[in-house]
């Protein structure tokens, strides 16, 4: 172990999702060099995954109970309970809307507080509250160079506060499943299921494949949005092919999917970093995406990806049909992202930027 002062990772969200993941996922990473307290919020989502997840089993991790976050009394006295308790100095916190009643629970506390950016946000919070709330950050981490861009734009900054872009590892080992073929085209769309993840220009691109008579299916995986519900059944009923689609729900067995198909079709509008890019490629599948916000970087980090004109339809559809075609040529490009991801999406490379943070 590497010594450092106790180290408190705070992710208190409800939701299923890549944030959620993300910062389970650095929890463990760092519990490996570091002490770490991982505090979250009680019957949750996150709380299953470190009760019943053997991922997570040597993971130490603190629930607290409460039901808003704006000057929660459940989140300030909580919080401040363990951070008093495990005589804890570092703190990662990893979300939002909870900074207002965590500035009250390290009120008066020597912490140095770092703050992980994940997501993309799109209302300014330079108000005078907002820059109270964040006055104390030592630390703000942008998973990417695009979502970096974003914090400085949106967030107000201490005296001393420092900006710093730490991608994220793929923390978990990949798939051992060796990858199969099949005579059927395999596409994969992996994210929530909302015109906000891009499934709707995923399956509309698959048109083109029925229209060429390509054999194929469309697999997605991920939690539905009921809001999306009455769009979805529109959309699918006014498709041709939708024997091919198939919308499976939430699995955690993701790894092992991306093993199963041929092509990882992720047309998202806007997405701070993308998870589920790092993971695909990690993995050496086809990789089919607009070229927008943080899925740009990974190109630029020299992976071999499709990108193809940020919100074009009619671009998508070109390219899917051209990877249709020359299979085996972008399979052997796609496996060739494997050994570079190695090195690019390394868990100690990732534990050692944070741990440079801490005291």
């Amino acid at each position: 172990m590497i010594q450092k002062e106790p180290t408190a990772i705070i992710c208190l969200s409800h939701h299923i999702g890549g944030m959620e993941l993300a910062a389970t996922k650095l929890a463990k990473v760092l519990s490996e060099y570091v002490d770490i307290t991982y505090i979250i919020k009680q019957n949750t989502f996150i709380h299953k995954e470190c009760k019943e997840n053997p991922d997570y089993a040597k993971l130490h991790f603190e629930t607290i109970n409460f039901k808003t976050t704006l000057l929660s009394p459940g989140i300030i006295f909580g919080v401040r309970k363990i951070i008093k308790q495990n005589h804890i100095k570092n703190i990662i916190f990893v979300g939002a809307s909870e900074i207002k009643s965590l500035y009250f629970a390290f009120l008066g506390l020597d912490i140095n507080l770092i703050i992980r950016h994940g997501t993309l946000k799109s209302r300014p919070k330079k108000d005078w509250f907002h820059t109270l709330c964040y006055s104390k950050v030592s630390t703000h981490t942008a998973i990417s160079k695009y979502m970096s861009g974003n914090v400085k734009k949106i967030i107000p900054f201490g005296k001393e506060t420092k900006l710093k872009v730490i991608v994220p590892s793929l923390a978990n080992k990949l798939s051992t499943k060796k990858r199969d073929i099949s005579d059927k085209l395999r596409i994969l769309h992996a994210g929530r299921v909302t015109s906000g993840k891009g499934i709707d220009n995923a399956i509309l691109a698959c048109g083109i494949l029925w229209q060429n008579n390509i054999d194929f299916i469309f697999n997605n995986y991920g939690p539905p949005d009921s809001k999306y519900e009455d769009k979805l059944k529109e959309l699918l009923d006014n498709i041709e092919y939708k024997k091919h689609i198939n919308i499976n729900g939430f699995t955690d067995t993701i790894y092992d999917k991306y093993m199963e198909h041929d092509i990882f079709l992720f047309p998202t509008p806007d997405e701070g970093y993308g998870n589920v890019m790092m993971e695909s490629i990690s993995h050496g599948i086809i990789v089919l995406a607009f070229d927008n916000t943080a899925i740009s970087n990974f190109g630029e980090m020299g992976f071999h990806i499709n990108l193809v004109k940020d919100g074009s339809l009619e671009a998508l559809k070109k390219r899917l049909l051209y990877i249709a075609n020359n299979i085996e040529k972008e399979r052997e490009l796609a496996e060739q992202n494997i050994q570079k991801a190695k090195e690019v999406f390394s868990t100690k490379r990732e534990a050692m930027q944070y741990i440079e943070l801490l005291k």
